[in-house]
């Protein structure tokens, strides 16, 4: 026994000493992991388990908060994971499809695909805060804004985007379609490692262009898929842009727009109510951690290379 633990204090002094100068390159990030990730989810965790406000009360309640969301707050729980739910599920397939189609498009050997490639990325660069302000001047329906001053000219009256319950839903949408051009790097970078002779023996046996696209790049493309899939879900469960133009604390009119991320928000740093803001912040997360389970259970469709 004193043998093998001599054994193993020699190991670890050995890879202490081949692997301390990687250690300190990532230690900022370690750090930085710590006190700005880890640290705030132990408290958050903590908090969801008190009323607190931040100020005066600091009072343990046990699961009170996670029941709140079921009772006495249960309308509104359900009315914000509606809307995130709905955004989620058009918004996700359809970033997708479009993102894809964008990549596939200036995958293409034209004049000047570069310049393309830029411009479709450069809206990703600029910050989310900045995106929501542009469009909602873009979208504004007082007959100033850039879509509704071009209806105009054809003698077309105001469309009331995010004025209008019904119409709320489809602006955020569209907003979103913003940033394709995240979602095409991706999508390039898949299709360039699809082999080129995968796509001349195709062509060898008469496959068409569509033929290719669903038979070789689609099926190839599938790890990509898969990944943009995750991603762009727990995106859009955790979508809060609407603070920055939608009325009534991000909630939108008649809280069409009113999404449980918005709603963690305003519960913390509106009413206070920092232990119940916590609360909706771990069911979130443990929403979000069955999606992502139930998607990983089912991604057989993913080529692995293996088959």
């Amino acid at each position: 026994m004193q043998n093998l633990l001599t054994k193993k204090r020699t190991t670890f002094k050995k890879v202490v000493r081949e692997s301390w100068h990687g250690w300190i390159f990532v230690l900022p990030l370690v750090i930085g992991i710590a006190v700005f990730t880890l640290y705030p989810m132990v408290k958050s965790f903590i908090y969801s388990f008190y009323r607190y406000d931040g100020i005066m009360v600091y009072e343990f309640i046990g699961l009170q908060n996670f029941k709140t969301m079921f009772t006495t707050d249960r309308a509104e729980f359900l009315r914000v994971f509606g809307n995130t739910f709905l955004y989620a599920i058009i918004s996700v397939p359809l970033n997708l499809c479009l993102s894809y189609l964008l990549a596939v498009a200036v995958n293409q050997k034209i004049k000047g695909v570069l310049v393309y490639r830029v411009l479709f990325y450069l809206p990703v660069v600029i910050p989310a805060v900045v995106s929501g302000g542009i469009w909602s001047q873009m979208l504004d329906n007082t007959g100033y804004g850039l879509f509704n001053s071009f209806f105009a000219k054809f003698g077309a009256d105001p469309f009331p985007f995010f004025s209008n319950k019904n119409t709320a839903m489809f602006s955020m949408i569209l907003m979103n379609l913003w940033t394709l051009g995240s979602g095409m790097v991706l999508w390039l970078s898949a299709l360039k490692n699809i082999p080129a002779g995968l796509y001349e023996a195709a062509k060898i046996d008469g496959a068409g262009v569509m033929t290719r696209l669903f038979r070789i790049t689609i099926p190839m493309s599938t790890p990509m898929i898969f990944y943009n899939l995750i991603t762009g879900m727990i995106g859009a469960m955790q979508i809060n842009s609407t603070m920055v133009f939608a009325s009534d604390g991000g909630r939108g009119p008649d809280n069409s727009l009113y999404f449980i991320a918005v709603k963690i928000y305003n519960e913390a740093f509106t009413s206070s109510a920092y232990g119940y803001a916590s609360a909706l912040a771990w069911m979130l997360f443990l929403v979000i951690a069955v999606l992502t389970f139930i998607t990983f259970k089912t991604n057989k469709w993913v080529y692995t290379g293996d088959e």
